[in-house]
């Protein structure tokens, strides 16, 4: 489905479905594409064109933001609310550790993750200027440093275990994207000799059924930003969604 603009009118809801509006490229609403899929839920997508927003979208998520889901005529916005909810209601397979202090220490990492996607953005928006690619660099290195240190500690594939939970989840769409910072830095970050763990972890993660439904490659996330960059974005670049129905 294109996604839709100014002027539009929304579609009618599905009977029975939840519905989640989406924007393709944006790694947030790809956080509640990834949970609605490993809890094999039976959902609707409404893209929303984020440049020129529906003027009834507004009614659907009070701040304009995606994600943003909706069932029986309620209204839920912001990502890890959206996936805290979900992971109640759909209880299998249980996402959240059922240690309470393990459970603060994946909200903690979430909460560290900051480094690592603030540092992608000042690289992809250096636009040549070394100094600022060079702080993005290093402030993404930071979080990912705490994030090998941590998989180490846990001494597990996968921050949830043998299977991804939560925080798998929830960093994942970053993860996702990594290889478009190498390609705008031109060198490799997360390498096997510098990152062991979250190398292996990346392709674990790789092999998932929820993360392989809601993908889409390098190359395209990489021509979807430079359209982002021009001030033009091409949302319905490549358009295809995940087989959720």
């Amino acid at each position: 489905m294109k996604h839709l603009t100014l002027g539009s009118v929304c579609p009618p809801a599905v009977a029975g479905l939840l519905r989640c509006y989406n924007m393709k490229f944006c790694p947030f609403a790809q956080r509640a594409l990834i949970i609605l899929e490993a809890k094999n839920v039976k959902y609707d997508i409404v893209n929303i064109n984020l440049k020129q927003k529906p003027e009834w979208f507004f009614e659907k998520s009070p701040l304009g933001k995606v994600p943003s889901i909706e069932v029986d005529g309620k209204i839920m916005s912001e990502s890890l609310v959206i996936c805290d909810y979900l992971d109640e209601v759909y209880p299998e397979p249980p996402l959240h550790s059922p240690d309470p202090w393990r459970k603060g220490q994946d909200r903690m990492f979430l909460e560290i993750f900051g480094k690592v996607t603030g540092g992608f953005y000042n690289v992809y928006f250096s636009r040549g200027d070394k100094d600022t690619l060079n702080k993005g660099l290093t402030n993404a290195r930071a979080g990912l440093d705490s994030f090998e240190t941590e998989l180490a500690k846990r001494n597990t594939k996968l921050y949830g275990g043998d299977k991804p939970g939560m925080l798998d989840y929830m960093i994942w769409p970053w993860m996702e994207r990594l290889p478009v910072v190498e390609k705008f830095c031109d060198q490799a970050v997360l390498t096997e000799n510098c990152y062991p763990k979250l190398f292996s972890w990346r392709e674990e993660m790789q092999k998932d059924s929820a993360v392989k439904a809601t993908c889409i490659s390098p190359e395209v996330h990489y021509k979807y930003l430079l359209t982002s960059l021009s001030g033009f974005p091409d949302y319905d670049m490549e358009l295809a969604m995940p087989s959720h129905l």
